[in-house]
C-alpha cells in the first residue's frame, strides 16, 4: 500500500512539473524554487528523471536564450549574462558559454551599442552617448568600435 501511495505521489508530481516545463523551457532552479514545497527525494527524483530526457538542460537554455536576446533586444554582454544569472543557471555554465562563443559576442555587442548610438544621436551628445553605453555594461573598445563605424 505505501509503495503505490509513493509511486502515486512520483507520479503526480512529474506530471505537474512536466508541464510547467513543456509549457515554456525553464531551468533546473525556476523548477526548484516553484515546487520548493516538495522537498525531498521525490523532486530530487523528478528532477533527475527530466534532466536525463531532456526536458531541463541549462546549457541549451543558455543557447536558446542568448539566441532570443540576440534577435530582440540591444544588450551588452554584461547585461546577457546577468540575464542569465538572474534565471538561477550556474556561473561556470554561463562563462564556458561566453567563453566558447567570445566572437559572436562581441560582434554583437558592437552591433547592439551602433544600434542604440544610432537611436541615441539625434537627442544626446557623443560623450553622453558613451556614459550610457559604459552604465549599461558596454566594453569601451566596444564602444569605440561601435562609434568609428557610424
Amino acid at each position: 500500500m505505501k509503495i503505490t501511495k509513493e509511486i502515486e505521489e512520483y507520479d503526480n508530481l512529474k506530471t505537474k512539473v512536466l508541464k510547467y516545463v513543456l509549457y515554456k523551457k525553464r531551468t533546473e532552479q525556476e523548477v526548484r524554487q516553484k515546487f520548493a514545497e516538495n522537498t525531498g527525494n521525490l523532486l530530487e527524483d523528478v528532477i533527475e528523471y527530466l534532466k536525463q530526457e531532456k526536458y531541463i538542460d541549462d546549457k541549451s537554455y543558455i543557447q536558446r536564450s542568448v539566441n532570443e536576446y540576440i534577435a530582440l533586444k540591444n544588450l551588452s554582454i554584461k547585461e546577457l549574462t546577468y540575464k542569465l544569472y538572474a534565471k538561477g543557471l550556474s556561473k561556470s555554465l554561463i562563462d564556458d558559454y561566453v567563453c566558447e562563443n567570445k566572437e559572436k559576442l562581441l560582434d554583437y555587442e558592437i552591433k547592439s551599442a551602433a544600434n542604440i548610438i544610432s537611436k541615441k544621436a539625434s537627442t544626446m551628445e557623443v560623450d553622453e552617448i558613451k556614459q550610457f553605453l559604459c552604465k549599461k555594461g558596454y566594453m569601451s573598445e566596444t564602444i569605440n568600435i561601435a562609434m568609428s563605424e557610424i
